[in-house]
């Protein structure tokens, strides 16, 4: 069986779960915050890093793998796992590291946001197209 394109992109972003994850459980034990943020900024933002990425990467990870069994080219299923690893790595950084709203949040928003509708467009036409044969 022929590996599939998306693996290597899962992987890695499961890879920057954990680390999200960890990064907030040491927070929290360092500032010994058991549950929510307890008003501390630092701690909001880790939160929200970790929180945002377990929101957006499973719905998009799924989305491209349909794309992939619904036969997309492997270039462009390389070009949407770059585009997604891109953008939560853009994401979790600028949320975790930089005050307001920042570039490197709107670029991992819009990277996701991107990957989204493109995967969505495609298995909608892909899915439109099989139906109309």
């Amino acid at each position: 069986m022929k590996p599939l394109a998306i693996t290597p992109y899962a992987a890695a972003l499961v890879l920057l779960y954990v680390l999200l994850s960890v990064r907030t459980l040491l927070l929290r034990r360092r500032l010994h915050i058991a549950f929510g943020d307890a008003g501390n900024t630092a701690m909001l933002r880790a939160v929200r890093a970790h929180g945002n990425f377990a929101e957006y990467v499973p719905l998009c990870l799924l989305m491209v793998y349909g794309c992939e069994v619904q036969g997309l080219p492997s270039i462009w299923i390389h070009v949407l796992g770059i585009a997604l690893l891109a953008g939560r790595l853009a994401h979790a950084t600028g949320v975790s590291h930089i005050r307001g709203v920042g570039a490197l949040r709107v670029l991992g928003m819009s990277l996701t946001l991107i990957t989204l509708l493109v995967t969505a467009s495609y298995l909608l036409v892909s899915t439109a197209r099989q139906f109309a044969n």
